[in-house]
């Protein structure tokens, strides 16, 4: 599994969460990753969250508008969320947790039992 790999799945899946969770910071809307190639609206589906590409910089890189990351995580804190991320486009499942702030997340998902895991940074890009 490469880094490109699960730095994708945590793209789309920055974000995800159960519509019913109660966190300090809303992660639902509009969300740029801090590398600025790409963007992801994360938004409820069905129990979960799903976390969808909605513009990708460069789709050659294997990144696509409309990849997902279906989410099943919970509250840790009022500030962290963790659980699973689900990729159907790569049938691969990530450990994560997402940090939230005001205005920004932080993503980090691991695969291979936690020996290669990536974090992503977001900035809210709707309020």
């Amino acid at each position: 599994m490469t880094s490109k790999t699960v730095a994708r799945a945590i793209l789309v899946s920055a974000l995800m969460t159960s519509p019913t969770l109660a966190l300090a910071q809303d992660i639902n809307g509009q969300w740029a990753r801090d590398d600025g190639n790409a963007r992801v609206k994360i938004a409820p589906c069905g129990e979960n969250l799903c976390a969808t590409n909605t513009w990708i910089r460069d789709p050659g890189k294997g990144e696509e508008v409309g990849d997902k990351i279906v989410m099943t995580v919970k509250p840790d804190s009022d500030s962290q969320l963790s659980g699973k991320g689900f990729d159907p486009k790569r049938n691969l499942t990530y450990t994560m947790t997402i940090t939230t702030g005001a205005n920004s997340l932080t993503t980090k998902g691991c695969v291979v039992g936690g020996l290669i895991c990536k974090t992503v940074n977001w900035a809210r890009i709707d309020k």
